[in-house]
C-alpha cells in the first residue's frame, strides 16, 4: 500500500507504553494497528523494518511517522511516498513498558533503517 511518510524527533513515551526509539514508526491504529511490524520501500536510506509504536493526531489514514533521534535529520527526511508492507499485524494493546515487537517475528528481525 502506498502511505504518506513523515518523521519526527521528540522524545517520550509512545502510545504503546514505550519510550521513542530507533526502528519505530507512529501510524492510524484503524490501519496500522499498534505492535505491527511493517517493510518500508521508497524511503532511500530510512526503507526497512519497522514497528508501529505511536499514534498521532496527524498521523491519519495511510500516513506514517518514523521516529528520528535527531531533529535535523526528521526535517532533512521531509515527506515522501513510501510503499508499506504488513509483515505482522498488531493487536492495538498496550505493553506498560515492556519491549513491543510481537513473538511471531522472532526471524523478522526489527532493525534501524539503513543511512
Amino acid at each position: 500500500m502506498r502511505f504518506e511518510a513523515t518523521a519526527s524527533s521528540v522524545p517520550g513515551e509512545t502510545a504503546k507504553g514505550t519510550a521513542t526509539h530507533d526502528g519505530m514508526v507512529a501510524a492510524d491504529p484503524a490501519v496500522l494497528p499498534l505492535g505491527s511490524v511493517i517493510s518500508v520501500s521508497g524511503a532511500g536510506p530510512y526503507s526497512g523494518r519497522y514497528v508501529v509504536t505511536d499514534t498521532g493526531s496527524k498521523v491519519i489514514g495511510r500516513h506514517i511517522d518514523v521516529y528520528m533521534p535527531s531533529t535535523a535529520e526528521a526535517k532533512e527526511f521531509g515527506k515522501k511516498t513510501v510503499v508499506v508492507r504488513v509483515l505482522v499485524r498488531g493487536n492495538n494493546e498496550k505493553n506498560d513498558h515492556k519491549e513491543v515487537t510481537p513473538a511471531a517475528t522472532h526471524e523478522l528481525p526489527v532493525r534501524v533503517a539503513e543511512k
